[in-house]
C-alpha cells in the first residue's frame, strides 16, 4: 500500500511523536496517584529507562503503546506501508523491551507492563497495578 502523505509531512508526523509523558503513560500515572501512590519517573539509571518506578518496592512499570512495541491486538498492528522498514523496526523494539525486562529481573526488580489498549478498563488497570504493588505504603498517604 503506498503511502497516503508525503515524505515531509509523514517525517513531520513521526517527528512529533513523543517518548516520555505521553497520554497513556500519563493516565497511568493519574490512576497511581489518585490511588494513592507516590513514585519516580523515568530512571535514566535503569535498563530500559522505566516510565514508573518504586525504588523503595523495587519495581517498575512500562506504559507501551501497542503499534510501537508491536502488541497482539487491533492498534498494534503493523503499518501497510514501507514494510521493508517497519517490520524489522518493530521487532527490534520487542527485542530491545524483552532484553529490558530481562536486565532488570537480572538485577533483583519486578516489571509490569501496562498497554495502550488496556487503559479502556481503568478498574481492571488499577487492580492489576494493586496487585503488582500491593497496597499504597503509609509513607505514600502521609505525603497527600
Amino acid at each position: 500500500m503506498v503511502d497516503t502523505r508525503s515524505p515531509e509531512q509523514r517525517r513531520r508526523i513521526m517527528q512529533s511523536v513523543k517518548t516520555k509523558n505521553t497520554g497513556p503513560e500519563r493516565k497511568v500515572r493519574q490512576i497511581l496517584f489518585e490511588a494513592g501512590y507516590r513514585f519516580r519517573l523515568h530512571r535514566k539509571d535503569l535498563p530500559g529507562s522505566p516510565d514508573i518506578v518504586f525504588p523503595g518496592r523495587k519495581k517498575a512499570i512500562f506504559v507501551h503503546g501497542c503499534f510501537w512495541h508491536g502488541h497482539d491486538c487491533r492498534k498494534g498492528r503493523g503499518s501497510k506501508s514501507r514494510l521493508e522498514y517497519w517490520g524489522p523496526k518493530l521487532e527490534a523494539n520487542k527485542i530491545r523491551d524483552r532484553r529490558n525486562l530481562d536486565a532488570l529481573d537480572a538485577m533483583g526488580w519486578e516489571c509490569i507492563v501496562i498497554w495502550e489498549c488496556e487503559l479502556k478498563e481503568v478498574a481492571d488497570v488499577l487492580r492489576r497495578l494493586g496487585t503488582f504493588l500491593g497496597g499504597p505504603k503509609k509513607s505514600d498517604r502521609q505525603n497527600q
